[in-house]
């Protein structure tokens, strides 16, 4: 590489030559990993709702109010005291709270695309879904924090699960688990809808059906035989099941195992047809 020597003796590189041997194909920084191009769009994430923490309105007062209204509005009717309806409700009422907000998923990935964000990321050398995990990756902190905030607040009121700490921990993180892969669902919703007001027009569409036909409130066994049919395919029910299952004491192996079976089934079917719609996108 050649040098200019300036009139004081100086010397120095040609900044032509100096930027040619930055831009040199060896000093090129190497390409990011799967996992390390997944966990920064999953800061990213958490950095959206960092600078708009009104997102966190549905992960601190929505299950709060849940938990409140339905303990004391069936809690005497039901179970005769609002103690012990809560000792049935609250792993349910967790379940609802966690799988209803899994739909902002795909609403938060139908606003990018509006914006033209997904455009820029599709340029970078980087694999390929990990924008979709790294989308994933943040809301399981808000999945996280709202099972959080109702477990407190069932203490507070008087749930005391037998399970102690590690099945309250081990049921926290089934359902988190859960909602991962279910929130794959949306993500096709996300990038195949138009608006995101269309995504989650979908998302109610379904999950109304799935958390309030299910075992969250009442015993299926005081419903009518066809509804029973249905809730016993409830992949809402079989979470619920497992859940309180854990925070019992007396894990219940086959539901558990009936969870994580469908999780990876969401996850390989959905996922597969998420970055189908998102490379022809």
């Amino acid at each position: 590489m050649s040098t200019t020597t300036t009139e004081s003796g100086a010397s120095f590189v040609p900044a032509a030559e100096a930027l040619g041997a930055v831009l040199a194909p060896g000093a090129r920084p190497p390409r990011p990993s799967a996992l390390s191009a997944s966990l920064t769009f999953g800061w990213r994430a958490m950095l959206k709702i960092k600078h708009v923490p009104e997102q966190l309105f549905d992960v601190t007062a929505f299950p709060i109010m849940m938990t409140l209204m339905f303990t004391y509005l069936f809690g005497g009717a039901l179970a005769g005291s609002p103690t012990e309806y809560l000792q049935f409700l609250l792993p349910g009422i967790m379940v609802t709270s966690v799988v209803m907000i899994t739909m902002y998923t795909g609403i938060e990935v139908n606003k990018d695309i509006e914006k033209g964000v997904f455009d820029r990321f599709r340029t970078l050398p980087i694999w390929r879904p990990s924008t979709m995990v790294g989308y994933l990756l943040g809301d399981a902190l808000r999945y996280t924090m709202a099972a959080t905030v109702i477990l407190v607040v069932g203490l507070v009121l008087g749930f005391r699960p037998q399970g102690g700490v590690a099945g309250v921990l081990a049921a926290i993180a089934l359902l988190v688990a859960f909602s991962f892969a279910f929130s794959w669902i949306w993500t096709m919703f996300g990038l195949l809808l138009r608006s995101e007001k269309s995504v989650m027009g979908i998302s109610m569409l379904v999950l109304f059906p799935l958390t309030f036909l299910s075992n969250v409130y009442v015993d299926p066994q005081t419903m009518p035989g066809w509804l029973q049919a249905f809730v016993g395919v409830n992949p809402i029910s079989h979470l619920v099941s497992a859940t309180r299952s854990l925070m019992a004491g007396s894990p219940d192996s086959g539901e558990i195992t009936w969870v994580l079976a469908c999780g990876a089934a969401s996850i390989v079917v959905f996922g597969a047809l998420t970055m189908r719609l998102y490379n022809r996108k």
